[in-house]
């Protein structure tokens, strides 16, 4: 049972982090509710920051998971622009960086992710730029901008979902754009080859330039100024820009620390957390990109590091804090926007675990469905520009249930009648 004296901390000012304070409160629970975040700003949302807010079609106040005044009518006390330095699991309590020391009853870490960094000559030149807070988008946006204005060349190294969105947004700017990806195309270990090249031809169509199957080896500058990069196959590019988009890495320093079982890095690292969001501590809990989950309906330990997973595993972190059966199983989801093109991801469909891909709709006018199949039963189906269908999809993937790929394929059978 959970009663007014007691107090829950929450580490991690993201969007997980938000919701599991709200969820704590609208749940009934009457004890003390701090959300520590180590940046200053309030709790904010990561999707605009590489597509409304950085295009400029959305503004700043637009990001925040809630109006300031809403932490203070809710009792949730907040320390900004305080890292968390220590856990004490044995004295149940955090210390912050500036020597304050917090008890908690229950703790939950959403310290989320960071990008991972360029190991390469010239990472320190003013011009290179990662993007994963909203200051780094502040920055990037009047980057690009003057990019734009300028006819200035921006390279971005990796041609993952941040790397391409970020592309799009650049060229609506109109600076140029340089893509150095070691895959043959873009997304080639989410969706394949065939799929991998549809974004490969969007982007080109769109002006951006491609180099594949090559690293960056060398940023070259000039009195601290970005001029050009070398990659690994001896080219060299122009560049007043680099942004460095080659993955992200869980901020998991905290709880190894503190000794919290830990999934290694070829696993996908992550908080080890079990289908509750609890960690090896039974008082400790993790929700978000750190967290890496067993997920009952994939039979499998999973770590996700999209919207759609903090926004939901906060919820659930909070309800299990509380003391409610929580079984997290929801299907992983993610959506992008580029161009002209927008698409929802549903599923979990890596490299080797699916043996057919079917596309449903038209690839070539990019209004379809792919769905990912594995002994026909479908792991993962993306809709690109067809709305109003993840529900179908997503139910799909949980009847784990053979289907026929023909109809599956034939946009003359309803979705629906496909379901078990």
């Amino acid at each position: 049972m959970v009663d007014a004296d007691q107090t829950f901390v929450i580490v991690g000012g993201g969007l997980a982090g938000a919701k599991a304070a709200e969820t704590l409160r609208s749940e009934g629970f009457t004890g003390r509710v701090i959300l520590i975040g180590d940046e200053r700003d309030h709790p904010y949302e990561r999707p605009p920051l590489s597509k409304g807010y950085l295009t400029g079609k959305e503004e700043r106040d637009s990001v925040f998971v809630h109006e300031a005044a809403w932490y203070a009518r809710a009792e949730v006390e907040l320390h900004l622009g305080q890292p968390v330095t220590t856990v004490d699991r044995e004295a149940r309590t955090v210390r912050l960086g500036d020597g304050t020391t917090i008890r908690y009853d229950r703790l939950l870490l959403a310290t989320g992710s960071e990008p991972r960094r360029l190991d390469v000559p010239g990472t320190g030149l003013a011009g290179v730029h990662h993007l994963r807070r909203l200051a780094h988008a502040d920055r990037l946006r009047h980057v690009l901008a003057a990019l734009g204005r300028d006819n200035g060349h921006l390279v971005i190294a990796g041609g993952g979902w941040i790397g391409l969105e970020v592309a799009a947004a650049a060229r609506g700017y109109g600076a140029e754009v340089t893509v150095v990806e070691s895959e043959p195309t873009p997304l080639h270990q989410v969706l394949g080859p065939e799929l991998g090249q549809l974004f490969a031809d969007l982007h080109t169509e769109h002006g951006v330039r491609f180099v594949f199957g090559a690293r960056l080896a060398e940023i070259v500058g000039q009195d601290g100024m970005v001029l050009a990069v070398r990659t690994d196959d001896g080219e060299e590019h122009p560049a007043h820009a680099v942004l460095a988009a080659i993955g992200a890495a869980p901020r998991t320093a905290l709880a190894e620390a503190a000794g919290l079982a830990l999934v290694d890095r070829a696993h996908g690292g992550g908080i080890a957390v079990d289908a509750s969001l609890r960690t090896s501590d039974p008082d400790i809990f993790a929700a978000g990109d750190v967290a890496a989950a067993h997920h009952p309906l994939l039979d499998t330990r999973l770590r996700v590091e999209h919207w759609a997973n903090a926004l939901n595993g906060g919820p659930a972190a909070a309800r299990a804090m509380l003391g409610q059966h929580v079984s997290y199983d929801r299907v992983p989801y993610f959506f992008s926007d580029q161009y002209d093109l927008g698409m929802e991801y549903s599923g979990w469909a890596p490299p080797g675990s699916y043996d057919q891909v079917v596309i449903r709709g038209d690839a070539g006018k990019r209004q379809f469905i792919a769905f990912w199949l594995k002994d026909r039963k479908v792991l993962a189906g993306m809709n690109v520009n067809v709305w109003d269908v993840t529900d179908t999809v997503q139910g799909l993937i949980r009847a784990q249930s053979p289907v026929d790929p023909d109809a599956l394929a034939d946009p003359s059978v309803p979705l629906e009648s496909l379901l078990a």
